[in-house]
Parts: structure tokens; C-alpha cells; sequence
């Protein structure tokens, strides 16, 4: 099974299962490593078959463990608002890690033309 499909189907059970997604502060993964401590290569990300809802989901999981306060209705229902306590985005303690990563991340949506 790809890493991809992988990390899919275990998002997917997390969300169906109602388990709270949102209270970890970073997020491991095999292929690209920590969003706190490790940087991802766009290209890795472009090129390993990760689709845009994955992308949408690891990117937004560095802000919701910095409880950051979701805007749309989309991020509202994956991540929730229980532990929002952050409003604007710039504002949230992220770490240069964890900035960088996401802001790779979010070229990456670009590139592949994800919806924002």
C-alpha cells in the first residue's frame, strides 16, 4: 500500500470514528519526516502521489496543534473548533520548521491546482 493511501486511509478513520484529530502538536510521517522539526521537500510531495486532500489535511494539521481558529466550513468539520484559541494565522507560535513546511506545502496545492 502507498504512503499516500496509507495516510488516507488512516485520516479517514480518525474522522469516521469521530477521534479528535486536532490535539497533536506535530505530525510524523515515514516519507517526509516531523512538521516541527524536519523540512519537506515540494518535490517530494509533488512527485509521492499525494492528492490535494491530503496535502489540504497535513497543512492545516500544523495549525490546528497550534489552536488555530478555522475560517471555512471545510476545515471546521475535518479539524473542529473545540481547540481554537488563535484567530489569525500569522499569529500562531509555529516554529521556522513549521512554516516553512507549511508554506511548501501550500505551493504544492498550487502547483497541482488543489482548491483553497
Amino acid at each position: 500500500m502507498s504512503f499516500s493511501k496509507y495516510l488516507h486511509m488512516a485520516l479517514s478513520c480518525c474522522f469516521l470514528l469521530g477521534l479528535d484529530v486536532s490535539t497533536a502538536r506535530a505530525e510524523c510521517y515515514d516519507t517526509y519526516g516531523c512538521t516541527d522539526k524536519d523540512v519537506f521537500n515540494s518535490s517530494d510531495l509533488l512527485n509521492n502521489g499525494l492528492n490535494c486532500e491530503l496535502l489540504y489535511t497535513i497543512r492545516n494539521q500544523i495549525y490546528v496543534g497550534h489552536g488555530y481558529c478555522f475560517r471555512t466550513a471545510r476545515a471546521q468539520s475535518m479539524f473542529g473548533t473545540g481547540n481554537c484559541t488563535v484567530r489569525d494565522l500569522n499569529a500562531l507560535d509555529l516554529n521556522s520548521y513549521e512554516r516553512r513546511n507549511a508554506a511548501t506545502i501550500a505551493q504544492v496545492e498550487r502547483a497541482k491546482g488543489c482548491p483553497r
